[in-house]
């Protein structure tokens, strides 16, 4: 027996008993290990300086004067509850989540390199911020899983009107200014309603508020379907605004709790998945259900039922502490001037910039592709939505889940280096759409492979907007801030974007009068869509590279003030 340092005791399996020893020089900073290490683990309790090692069956640790507070795969010093760990003479005590990982290999070295390995400096907690959820009861997949099936029904839902133009022109003689108008009210009432929710989503049950959304936009978009005038269809999809309207804020947020920030992007990366996959799910079936049951009415009855079972899975979830993925302690009182604090944070500024631009190109996009393909390249409307379906839902697949991990890499660097690679992206994604417009009639297929990576750029924007958003705000206020985001951004970006190209194709239209009515409708559409979209990317692009400048001082402003 060494001084002051006691064997681990015995639990009746020698072969696997491991020692707490100095070793040759005397220094007790090191350990070697015999053999592979005992099952038995000691759990580590937390007090005001130190933490002192106990075996669980209570008895005092044999190395306990020598353990105290260990650091985090941050740096920071941090304090764990009931986490095993191996006993270990002073700060050199080895911690596992399971045994025979790490352990096992070092038994397996030779025994000088054992003791040249196991130093002071590889002491560490290998738990992450998911890993402590997990065993507070909060399992990160599944509810990750949820809210990635709940926004593609919330994108599926809102791309039916879309994909349904011309049967609604058909049906109650609509221009393309009123099918804009139709998306315009939508993105206002959604804008508008969901400050308040946002700000309800910082301070109540958020499980909650995505059921009661899910339950509310599910509803109307099946009423939509009893629609017998335009003025109806307008006021039930202000109604679907309103239900959806709820989501953004919430869900963003539990996002920010469940992730810590270097695997946010690729978790916002999923959640955004459910944009294209939802517009890819509604291009290629809203077409097709059109003409199987002779009516636009079928796809909204159809859309309503996924979203009620959804609602109710939600109500079975356990929602994250806020501020539970944050590496430094976070504050759970109410904050004073929420909106006062959050105007002060200039980073916010240049990203509504750069959301207006991309909500305008996006929902330009969105509204009169299927249009575009039928009117400019004279396809079908199930091929219409077959082809706008791959070139901006498809390509949004790749886009998400490799901007989220090339993002994340970015943000290790620094924490502007992902809005750079958005911004980067961006200024690619200009061109090519631009070119792709250009082309003729008679080239349909270049046209999607160009437009398809002009697209799959743009949704690196996604990656980096909505991350850097949690970067710069507390846990806190969240909610209110991508909740103001989003108002501003749809009311100056997706609410402009349908009535601005739609209103454009109507004058370019009228302006060519040696064409056809058919002619003239195609080459109104098209000019004005040359012209919103790549601007609008360029405008976005202009207001990541703006957020970028801040983001590392502002981040700084929200670490100071938790």
């Amino acid at each position: 027996m060494v001084d002051g340092v006691q064997p681990v005791p015995d639990d009746g399996r020698a072969s696997n008993r491991a020692e707490c020893r100095p070793d040759r020089d005397g220094d007790s900073s090191r350990i070697r290990r015999r053999r592979p290490p005992a099952e038995r683990t000691f759990s580590v309790r937390h007090h005001q300086r130190n933490d002192t090692l106990e075996p669980e069956s209570g008895n005092p640790c044999p190395a306990a004067h020598h353990c105290r507070e260990l650091p985090d795969r941050r740096g920071a010093s941090r304090s764990f509850h009931s986490l095993p760990v191996r006993c270990g003479s002073g700060p050199t005590g080895l911690l596992s989540r399971r045994t025979g990982s790490r352990e096992s290999a070092m038994a397996n070295r030779p025994p000088d390199a054992r003791e040249d390995h196991m130093t002071a400096s590889d002491t560490r907690t290998t738990m992450s911020a998911a890993d402590r959820l997990d065993r507070a009861g909060t399992r990160t997949g599944p509810i990750l899983a949820l809210l990635f099936a709940a926004n593609l029904l919330n994108f599926y839902d809102r791309t039916i009107p879309a994909i349904i133009v011309e049967p609604l022109k058909a049906e109650f003689g609509l221009s393309d200014a009123q099918i804009g108008l139709l998306s315009a009210a939508f993105t206002l009432v959604y804008a508008i309603v969901g400050i308040p929710l946002g700000r309800f989503a910082d301070r109540r049950s958020r499980r909650v508020i995505l059921s009661v959304g899910l339950v509310t936009w599910s509803l109307f978009t099946g009423i939509s379907g009893l629609a017998t005038t335009f003025a109806v269809l307008l006021a039930i999809r202000v109604l679907v605004g309103i239900g959806e309207s709820s989501f953004a804020p919430a869900a963003n947020s539990m996002i920010g709790d469940l992730y810590p920030s270097d695997r946010r992007g690729r978790a916002v990366g999923l959640l955004q998945l459910g944009l294209p996959l939802g517009l890819v799910l509604a291009f290629f079936t809203v077409g097709g259900i059109t003409e199987a049951f002779g009516t636009w009415r079928a796809a909204f009855f159809i859309a309503a039922v996924p979203g009620l079972i959804i609602a109710v899975l939600f109500a079975f979830i356990r929602e994250p502490r806020r501020g539970a993925a944050e590496s430094a302690g976070t504050s759970t009182g109410e904050v004073d001037r929420p909106f006062h604090r959050l105007l002060r944070v200039r980073t916010l500024w240049w990203l509504v910039l750069a959301a207006i631009g991309s909500q305008v190109a996006a929902y330009a996009v969105a509204t009169f592709s299927v249009p575009l393909f039928q009117r400019h390249f004279g396809m079908s409307l199930p091929t219409s939505g077959l082809l706008t379906g791959i070139t901006i839902g498809l390509t949004g697949v790749a886009g998400l889940l490799v901007g989220g991990r090339i993002a994340d890499r970015a943000s290790r660097r620094s924490a502007a280096g992902r809005v750079y690679v958005g911004a980067s992206a961006l200024l690619l994604a200009a061109p090519l759409t631009l070119g792709a417009l250009l082309l003729g009639e008679d080239h349909v297929a270049l046209f999607v492979i160009i437009f398809s990576v002009g697209w799959l750029l743009q949704y690196a924007y996604y990656t980096a907007a909505y991350p850097a958003i949690a970067d710069v705000v507390g846990p806190r206020l969240r909610g209110t801030a991508v909740s103001i985001y989003l108002a501003a951004s749809y009311l100056l970006g997706g609410a402009v974007g349908p009535v601005l190209a739609g209103a454009l194709s109507d004058r370019f239209a009228a302006a060519a009068t040696d064409l056809t009515a058919s002619e003239a409708a195609a080459h109104g559409l098209r000019l004005s869509l040359t012209i919103v979209i790549p601007a609008s990317l360029l405008l976005a692009a202009a207001g990541l590279l703006g957020a970028a400048r801040h983001v590392i001082r502002d981040q700084a402003r929200m670490h100071a003030a938790s």
